[in-house]
């Protein structure tokens, strides 16, 4: 009597869940690759002028000079490639100081430390004739550092909530815009070069402005990457963060080392540009749960998609003229972080 056999097992070990989020995950990060990639190319080729494709792919790849070449070679692609760099950098700055302050509302604007870097730039000009991005990027750096202990300290230190943080760092914002708008007003010179940057700007972005900032990006970059487990451990606590072997103090001095380069380099290159870093790393959550050893490198890819993607629109939006990066961003980011705001459960962690 023939019986039916049961069917062969297969050898191949079935894909586990955290496989198949794995794999997800790493298509994501790729098609986001993808659509930075073709927003590059959007920065590059289209503009307040309108030029031909085939003009624009002229000025890429066969530079001869003409007017339509100088416009692509020495003032598109600059601005594309600084709005890459100064992108990811504020988007890791944003995913760095959310985690390190546990507080979902955390942003190198919204804390005032692109504020406090913009008041050291702006002093460095005005009052120390300082006008090369190498000579006040310096400044960038020790006024993000000050503001950024300040917001922590004004916060509360260990009992800093973030609402009490996000207000603290209003407060600073405030005075110092304020400080910026006097030094401004009685310096007509410093007004007058400091008219766009004040805003947020990558209109006036050179090659040498690329190559002057990127280095301390990178180090910045990189450094918030590396930070990505420690990170992890701290969002757990400090008694279990000290359990799993985390150094807590050079955690923290790492990280706001990281943040440090990161804003004031990405402020000094392009001025102060609001709300990247906070809504970034809020929709990578979204595609990617709490792990920041993918979040770090999602908000990466995905910061420069916005600011690029904001400063196209502004460019078309106001033709013949342009809409500032940073006024786009802001009129795109104060609506989202009023709903952070008002989403209790968010605002509480």
């Amino acid at each position: 009597m023939l019986v039916d056999s049961p069917p062969e097992a297969s050898t191949a070990p079935a894909p586990t869940a955290s496989r198949r989020r794995h794999a997800l995950r790493s298509a994501g990060l790729l098609g986001s690759v993808a659509v930075l990639a073709a927003v590059v190319v959007l920065g590059i080729a289209v503009g307040a002028k309108q030029i031909p494709l085939d003009q624009v792919w002229h000025g890429v790849f066969h530079y001869s000079g003409t007017d339509t070449d100088v416009i692509v070679h020495d003032v598109r692609i600059p601005r594309t490639l600084l709005g890459l760099i100064a992108g990811a950098a504020l988007g890791l700055a944003g995913t760095v100081m959310q985690a390190l302050t546990r507080n979902p509302l955390a942003d190198p604007g919204v804390l005032g430390i692109n504020a406090g870097a913009s008041a050291a730039v702006v002093s460095a000009i005005s009052f120390f004739g300082i006008t090369s991005l190498s000579g006040y990027v310096w400044f960038a750096f020790a006024g993000a550092a000050v503001v950024s202990v300040a917001v922590y300290v004004l916060g509360g230190t260990r009992n800093a909530t973030p609402v009490r943080l996000a207000l603290a760092g209003t407060a600073l914002t405030a005075v110092l815009v304020g400080y910026l708008n006097a030094v401004n007003l009685m310096d007509t010179a410093a007004l007058d070069k400091m008219r766009f940057w004040t805003v947020g700007s990558l209109a006036a972005a050179t090659l040498p402005t690329v190559t002057d900032v990127a280095p301390f990006l990178a180090v910045g970059g990189i450094l918030a990457l590396l930070l990505a487990r420690p990170l992890n451990a701290l969002a757990l606590g400090d008694d279990q963060a000290r359990a799993l072997g985390t150094r807590l103090t050079r955690t923290r001095v790492l990280a706001m080392v990281a943040v440090t380069l990161l804003c004031g380099g990405a402020t000094a290159a392009c001025g102060p540009i609001v709300y990247v870093g906070l809504m970034v790393p809020h929709v990578v959550r979204a595609i990617t749960g709490p792990d920041l050893r993918w979040i770090l490198p999602y908000s990466a890819v995905l910061s420069p998609v916005l600011l690029l993607g904001a400063d196209v629109l502004g460019r078309v939006a106001a033709r013949p003229g342009e809409l500032q990066v940073g006024i786009v961003t802001a009129l795109i980011g104060g609506p989202v972080f009023i709903h952070l705001v008002r989403r209790r459960r968010m605002a509480q962690l």
